[in-house]
Formats: structure tokens, C-alpha cells, sequence
């Protein structure tokens, strides 16, 4: 009898390091995406901008237009996981003010920058488009237990499932708001140098949320 062969070749990937690898590839569609536009990228292009095969990003995305959902996903899960810890009988605003206050990141990942290009793109792309408004029809579920778990009342609940959409869809219209802008007013009115830009950007983007927040915790509330 022969000794059973061990297992050859590179060991499997941590769950971390794939999603770190998810993370690389969606920054680098969007950079691309952006330069180039999402017609005239290619997967062998995605893959080349991070060091690994076309073969190998189509193991993690089935898609290049789905390559950017890390960059959706992460936010909602940051905002899931706020709602969990809005304390019951505050208002939504108070608890909001502790959250942006706290220093998150508003993303749940990329910053204002890529965010606001990414989301402009949806505009224009019907293959980004969609994958866009799937991420949220996702999400919705997730805002619903996480509504649900605060109120204590069940997930199927019909006052969860119609504050979860209202709050799902206060959340994409305050992230559109804020990357379809016209950027001429925003680009006079910030400092001088990134940092600056980059901070007039996150204050934007902050304020948007808060006001969108604000509408929908008046039915949300």
C-alpha cells in the first residue's frame, strides 16, 4: 500500500483574504470604469491592475459590472449595523449624530471620492445600474431584521417591512443626491489640496445623510 498523498499546490485563501481580494478587485473595476468607461474594460484588465488572472477575477465575480459590489454591500452592512445599536426611544437623528460623530466610515470602506464616481456611473450604465439597485433590494430584508430587532416585533411584521423600505429608500436618495451633484459648486468651495477636497466631501456627503435620515425618521420614528 502506498501513503495517501497530501494536498498539493497553494493553500486555500482565509475568508479575510478573500475578502480583501473581493475589496482590491472592486476598487480597481472602478478605477478603470471610470477612465475607460465599463464598455472598454475587460476582465484581463481588472485582473492585470491587481496581479491576477481574468480566469481568477471570474472566480469571484461572475461579472465585471458585478466586480464593484463590495464597494455597495460594505456600506449597507456599516448602516445595518447601526441600526442594531440605535437605542430603542431615541429618535433616529440623536442616534445618528452619536454615529457620524464616532468617526465611521461613512462608506463602510471607500471614500466620498470613489463612492460619489461609482454612483455617478449608475447613471449611465445599465450593467452598474442594476447591480446597484439589486444591492439595496438586498439589503432591505437586512433593515427589516435589524428595525425589527430594536421595536421587538417579528421580521414580517408589515410597520417593519414599510419603515425598512422607507429607511432603504431615504438611504439610496441621499447617496444619489450627493454623486449626481454637479461638482463645479462643490470643487470652487473646497480648500485647497486633497485633504481639503476630501474633507468638504465627507461633510457633504454627511449632511445629505442626515437630512435624507432626518425625512424618513418622521415615518420611521
Amino acid at each position: 500500500m502506498t501513503a495517501a498523498r497530501g494536498r498539493t499546490g497553494r493553500p486555500p485563501l482565509t475568508e479575510a483574504r478573500r475578502t480583501e481580494v473581493r475589496r482590491e478587485i472592486a476598487r480597481a473595476a472602478v478605477d478603470l470604469f471610470v477612465a475607460h468607461g465599463v464598455t472598454a474594460t475587460t476582465g484581463e484588465q481588472i485582473g492585470r491592475a491587481v496581479g491576477l488572472s481574468a480566469r481568477t477575477v471570474w472566480r469571484y465575480f461572475p461579472s465585471k459590472e458585478s466586480c464593484v459590489t463590495p464597494l455597495f454591500s460594505e456600506g449597507i452592512a456599516t448602516l445595518t449595523g447601526f441600526l442594531r445599536k440605535w437605542p430603542p426611544g431615541q429618535p433616529l437623528d440623536r442616534a445618528l449624530d452619536a454615529w457620524l460623530t464616532s468617526g465611521p466610515d461613512l462608506a463602510g470602506g471607500p471614500d466620498e471620492v470613489t463612492v460619489r464616481s461609482l454612483v455617478r456611473l449608475t447613471r449611465t450604465e445599465p450593467g452598474l445600474r442594476a447591480v446597484w439597485l439589486q444591492t439595496y433590494d438586498e439589503a432591505e430584508p437586512a433593515f427589516a431584521r435589524a428595525l425589527a430587532e430594536r421595536a421587538g416585533l417579528p421580521p414580517d411584521d408589515l410597520r417593519v417591512t414599510i419603515r425598512a423600505a422607507m429607511f432603504n429608500a431615504a438611504l439610496r436618495a441621499a447617496v444619489e443626491h450627493y454623486a449626481w451633484r454637479d461638482n463645479t459648486t462643490r470643487s470652487a468651495q473646497a480648500p485647497h489640496g486633497e485633504q481639503g477636497a476630501h474633507t468638504t466631501a465627507e461633510r457633504e456627503l454627511e449632511a445629505t445623510l442626515r437630512q435624507a435620515l432626518a425625512t424618513a425618521a418622521e415615518g420611521v420614528g
